[in-house]
C-alpha cells in the first residue's frame, strides 16, 4: 500500500503518524518534533522567531508576546522547502498559536506556493477529541482500521487506570502549566488528572489554559502540587521550579512539606495531544497513589523540593 506523503508541523501529529504506522510516510517535520527518534532525520520546516535557549519562563513569555504583536505568529515556515517536498497531507493545528505552527500560517504557505496538499488540522481540546484526531489522521491517510485499533488500545489503558484508582481517596491537585506568569491547565489536562484519580482544583477541561496571579492560588492548600511547564522536559521543569520556589511554597506549602510536589516531563506526556497522553495519565496515577498504580520512572517525573 502506498501512503500519502505527510508533513507534520506539530509534535503530536508526528507521534500520531508513527503510532498508526505512517512513520515512513513522513517527509518533513517541525522544529519542535523530538519523538520518536527514528523520524528525526526528516527535514524541518518551521522555526521559532526567537531562540528560547537560556531564557527564563518570564523572558519566554515576553518574547512570545512580542512575536505575536509584531508578526501575528511565533513561528516561520520554510515555504520553499515545503514546496520541494510536495506533500499530500500537512498536519497542523488551530488550538494554540503559541504551542505550534497554526493552520492559518500553513494555509498561507500553501497558497503562496500553489500546492495541492490537504491540510489536516488536529484541534483537540479534550481526551475524546485527541482520540478522534488519531482516527482523523487515519482516515485522511487511508489507514483507518489501524487508527481505530490504536485508539482501542489507548482506551483499554485508560480503563485500566480508572479501575486501578477508583477505590482510592482522591487528592486535591494543583497543576501549574507555566510559572511566570502562572497558568492553570485547561484542554485535556484536568481530565487526565481526573482519570488518574485526582481532583483538579483550578483549570477547566475543554477550555484554554488560564492565566492567573500567584495571589489567585493562595489558600487552595492542595494535597499534591504538579509542576508541568508547557514544552519543558523534566530537567527544565525542575530548574524553573527552583527559580520560583518562594512562589510555589506560598501556594502549596503542605504538599511540598509532605513530599507530594512533583515535576514532570510535561512536553512528552502532558502538553501534547498525541498518544503519549495516556502514558501521562499512568504517570499521574502512579504519583497520586503508587499503591494502586505503578510509580513512574525517574526520567518521567520526580519529587521536587525547594
Amino acid at each position: 500500500m502506498t501512503h500519502p506523503r505527510i508533513v507534520s508541523l506539530l509534535a503530536s501529529g508526528t507521534e500520531i503518524s508513527d503510532a498508526i504506522g505512517l512513520g515512513g510516510a513522513l517527509v518533513g517535520i517541525s522544529h519542535e518534533c523530538d519523538f520518536p527518534a527514528h523520524v528525526l532525520d526528516r527535514p524541518r520546516l518551521s522555526r521559532a522567531r526567537f531562540d528560547p535557549e537560556g531564557l527564563s519562563s518570564g523572558e519566554i513569555d515576553a518574547a512570545v508576546r512580542e512575536a505575536m504583536a509584531e508578526h501575528g505568529s511565533v513561528y516561520e515556515i520554510d515555504g520553499e522547502l515545503l514546496a520541494s517536498l510536495q506533500p499530500d497531507l500537512i498536519l497542523t493545528q488551530a488550538v494554540c498559536e503559541v504551542c505550534a505552527v497554526p493552520t492559518s500560517g500553513v494555509q498561507r504557505a500553501i497558497d503562496s506556493h500553489h500546492l495541492a496538499a490537504e491540510i489536516v488540522s488536529l484541534d483537540a481540546h479534550t481526551i475524546e477529541e485527541i482520540l478522534a484526531s488519531i482516527e482523523q489522521v487515519g482516515r485522511a491517510a487511508g489507514v483507518e482500521t489501524v487508527a481505530k485499533n490504536t485508539v482501542a488500545t489507548l482506551r483499554s489503558r485508560l480503563r485500566s487506570v480508572r479501575t486501578a484508582v477508583e477505590t482510592a481517596a482522591r487528592p486535591r491537585v494543583l497543576a501549574v502549566e507555566w510559572l511566570d506568569p502562572p497558568f492553570a491547565p485547561g484542554h485535556w489536562v484536568p481530565e487526565m488528572i481526573d482519570y488518574a484519580g485526582g481532583e483538579c482544583v483550578i483549570g477547566e477541561a475543554g477550555k484554554p489554559s488560564l492565566q492567573l496571579r500567584w495571589e489567585d492560588l493562595e489558600g487552595l492548600d492542595p494535597d499534591i502540587l504538579v509542576i508541568m511547564p508547557c514544552g519543558y522536559g523534566l530537567e527544565a521543569a525542575c530548574a524553573d521550579a527552583d527559580a520560583h520556589a518562594d512562589r510555589l511554597e506560598s501556594v502549596a506549602a503542605r504538599a511540598i512539606g509532605e513530599g507530594r510536589a512533583y515535576a514532570l516531563d510535561a512536553s512528552a506526556y502532558l502538553n501534547r495531544s498525541g498518544p503519549r497522553f495516556v502514558t501521562g495519565v499512568e504517570i499521574l496515577a502512579g504519583l497520586f497513589d503508587p499503591s494502586s498504580f505503578e510509580a513512574p520512572t525517574r526520567e518521567q517525573a520526580c519529587v521536587w523540593t525547594p
